[in-house]
């Protein structure tokens, strides 16, 4: 599988927002942590551009790191690569005696080699078996929530993240189909979301069945609970001055992201304080207004960059002890 059609999502704004915090000068090594490594684009561009920096790359998945691996070797010791979840960083670095890193990068959502490689049942525009576990050695995978879920459980997924409206719709008839025969591939769970969407539904939004699709990968890899967890775990680990960078691709993510951040770079002073004490000043301070946007021109280049939604945050100020 070539890796030259891999183009990482908003790669110079990226490297632009963690730069002053690996410029510094060592020793020790400014380290940067992937958290979420992929086919390793983003984190070769960091070895490159960052010719000091010490690099700690996690995936859950095992033939991303293999592949990554080979890409990443021309840097030599510089590059660690971990199979982890992203929420297990702490004991990551724990477990590397790093006290503090200087930089962290979030690239959410599915790789480009998961969409890419048909027998993940990522894609729905190709017929493969429903699995979607982005770590394919633990879990359940996606026939197993459609066949066995109870049909309120699968109507709060579809909902809470796939923002489905027509959720109820979907799952009734899924219940039905799965009764005839249990469900195996992603080919007749795109067809029956078809089927049973009303005509208006599917004149919006792209392909019909995109928004199940989601839901159920999220719910497969408990994407949501392990982001809920990594990213205020991210921010902790965190030297000051050091700097968080976060791509997300859908609104559910950039939710979770933004309630961390706001909260970090705000004051939590009781009202009325004439001088606020040093415990209760913000933490952080906020790189980007708002989430920032992919240009027209990488959207061009990259179709995969167009939902994505960048945050930066810089952190100021150690916890109190």
């Amino acid at each position: 599988m070539s890796q030259t059609r891999h183009v990482p999502v908003m790669l110079q704004r990226c490297l632009d927002l963690l730069a002053p915090a690996l410029q510094a000068p060592g020793p020790p090594a400014p380290v940067v942590v992937d958290c979420t490594l992929g086919l390793g684009g983003h984190s070769e561009a960091l070895l490159s551009a960052f010719p000091s920096v010490r690099l700690i790359g996690l995936d859950r998945d095992k033939e991303a790191l293999r592949l990554s691996g080979e890409r990443l070797a021309p840097y030599g010791d510089r590059a660690t690569l971990v199979h982890a979840v992203y929420d297990e960083l702490p004991e990551v670095l724990a477990r590397l005696g790093i006290p503090k890193v200087q930089g962290v990068l979030f690239d959410l959502g599915v790789s480009s080699m998961q969409l890419d490689e048909a027998d993940r049942g990522f894609a729905y525009a190709q017929d493969a078996p429903l699995d979607m576990r982005m770590d394919q050695t633990t879990g359940i995978g996606a026939a197993e929530v459609l066949n066995t879920y109870p049909p309120g459980e699968l109507v709060r997924i579809l909902r809470a993240y796939g923002e489905e409206k027509q959720a109820k719709r979907i799952v009734s008839a899924i219940v039905r189909e799965r009764e005839k025969e249990p469900f195996s591939n992603s080919a007749r769970l795109v067809e029956l979301i078809r089927d049973s969407l009303p005509q208006a539904a599917k004149r919006t939004g792209g392909n019909p069945a995109k928004r199940t699709f989601q839901a159920l990968r999220i719910e497969v890899n408990g994407e949501l609970s392990v982001l809920e967890r990594a990213i205020p775990a991210a921010v902790q680990s965190l030297a000051v001055g050091g700097r968080i960078a976060v791509l997300s691709y859908h609104s559910l993510e950039d939710r979770l992201v933004k309630q961390v951040f706001v909260a970090g770079a705000a004051t939590t002073a009781p009202p009325g304080l004439p001088v606020v004490p040093e415990r209760y000043q913000p933490r952080l301070k906020l790189l980007t207004r708002g989430a920032e946007l992919p240009t027209e021109e990488e959207v061009a280049e990259n179709r995969r960059a167009a939902p994505a939604r960048l945050r930066g945050a810089q952190r100021i100020r150690e916890e109190e002890r």
